[in-house]
């Protein structure tokens, strides 16, 4: 049997030697098998959203031709942070396993704690704030009668 966590620390390890970003590395498997890979890419394409479990999971997307993981699972070099745990939910992702804990992730300098205390209401990042809110409740009116209506 593979070890899947191994290739995620190998994946965080070619990022970290590309100077691609930060030490975290993900698998994505299903059946047995790896149908995506990602690492940090932050520093490598300028954009905060290319944690190595988004990249994976746009990786094996593309390679399976659809937006639904289900009955996968997602190996990652670290715990998931927010974006990255709603990214696994939104693909439908079966399970993750991670290696290093978030106290371990803040220990070398990431500060995934502020979307922590944010999400328990202890804190505020910034004003998030309702804006044009009949306008947009006709947006999604017509939205759902529209016959290009998707649920994903």
């Amino acid at each position: 049997m593979e070890n899947y966590m191994q290739e995620a620390i190998k994946e965080a390890y070619d990022g970290i030697n590309a100077g691609d970003g930060g030490p975290f590395g993900c698998v994505i498997v299903k059946d047995g098998k790896i149908i995506g890979r990602g690492h940090n890419r932050v520093l490598l394409k300028k954009d905060p959203t290319c944690h190595g479990e988004v990249e994976a999971i746009r990786d094996a997307c593309k390679k399976a031709g659809t937006h639904d993981l289900s009955g996968s699972i997602l190996y990652t070099t670290a715990e998931p942070c927010p974006m990255c745990l709603g990214a696994s939910l939104w693909a439908n992702i079966s399970e993750v396993r991670y290696g290093c804990n978030r106290k371990d992730t803040d220990g070398i300098g990431f500060r995934d704690d502020r979307f922590y205390d944010y999400i328990a209401g202890k804190t505020e990042i910034m004003p998030v704030v309702e804006e044009d809110r009949e306008e947009c409740l006709k947006l999604f009116k017509d939205y759902n009668e529209s016959e290009k209506k998707k649920i994903y």
